[in-house]
């Protein structure tokens, strides 16, 4: 039992990343019909961002004397870097084709994901990036369980960025006009809502979220690499798949259930371990096929906007 208490730990913190990566997928998605493949990009680029900010703070004595207020600065500045990344890239690779056909906008998205990443292993070097990690260190003992100060961190900082976003989609004047763009671009322009602007706000809002996992994860497994966005990326898509392309709740559970079956699969099934990454292509499959439109999705008739 306590083994199993401690996998579901993992699991969960595991799980609250990928929800925060899904996320982005499924709120642009919701908007404009397209599965954004460079997502997973900025992700890496927060890891990146996070990695120079904190050992920047460390190199000047804050991380030493105020660590927390540090990673709270370096969280802000990384979130706020990767969603003018994000409405950059929607301008420049997104916006013109809008028109297009849906081939034309996937093979933009997949070149951007290239280039992005290869603009990380240019600029930031192909061996990885050690993060600070210190002031991270330490934790909870209940017998044999082990809850990290890091896990606690993961799990209280995507339970508020969630319902943040909740809030904001749900409850204010922008999530109002979010949901109306999804619904009927047209009809929304004539009450008066500015879709380009809304979907621009909609990628920033999903890069800044996925920046805020990457940094994450980078204190949590003490690194960053350049391409460390695409096989979370494409476990994040599974997830927002199995949710429910489109669905923000379907998203976040399905990234808490694509990280359970993820780490429950390495500590139960022989070598699992090794094969860890194919269990959320497994589940992607298997949605596809028995439950096309995940577990919270709708069929949308594809005459609407």
């Amino acid at each position: 039992m306590d083994f199993f208490i401690q996998q579901f730990v993992n699991g969960i913190t595991l799980g609250g990343v990928y929800a925060l990566v899904a996320l982005g997928y499924t709120m642009v998605y919701g908007i404009i019909q397209l599965i954004n493949f460079a997502h997973g990009e900025f992700f890496a680029a927060g890891g990146y961002v996070g990695v120079i900010l904190l050992s920047f703070l460390a190199a000047h004595g804050v991380m030493d004397t105020h660590p927390w207020l540090g990673l709270g600065i370096a969280l802000l500045l990384t979130m706020g870097y990767c969603a003018m990344l994000a409405m950059a890239v929607e301008k420049i690779a997104y916006k013109p084709l809008r028109q297009s056909s849906r081939l034309a906008v996937l093979l933009s998205a997949l070149g951007m994901s290239i280039f992005l990443q290869n603009g990380l292993m240019l600029t930031q070097g192909v061996y990885d990036k050690a993060y600070p990690i210190g002031f991270t260190a330490g934790g909870w003992d209940f017998g044999n369980v082990r809850i990290s100060l890091m896990q606690v961190l993961i799990l209280g900082l995507t339970a508020i960025l969630l319902v943040a976003l909740n809030a904001l989609v749900f409850r204010t004047n922008i999530g109002k006009a979010m949901r109306a763009t999804a619904q009927d671009k047209v009809m929304s322009a004539l009450v008066g809502i500015d879709s380009n602007r809304i979907i621009a706000l909609t990628f920033a809002i999903g890069a800044a979220l996925a920046a805020a996992a990457g940094i994450l994860v980078g204190l949590y497994y003490g690194s960053v690499r350049y391409d460390m966005g695409f096989v979370p990326g494409i476990k994040a898509f599974a997830a927002a798949v199995l949710g429910g392309v489109g669905n923000i709740t379907g998203a976040m559970l399905g990234g808490f259930i694509i990280g359970m079956v993820e780490i429950m699969a390495a500590a139960y099934i022989p070598h699992g371990g090794e094969y860890k990454d194919v269990f959320a292509f497994i589940i992607l499959i298997a949605v596809l096929y028995f439950m096309p439109t995940g577990i919270m999705g709708e069929n949308v008739d594809d005459t609407r906007v």
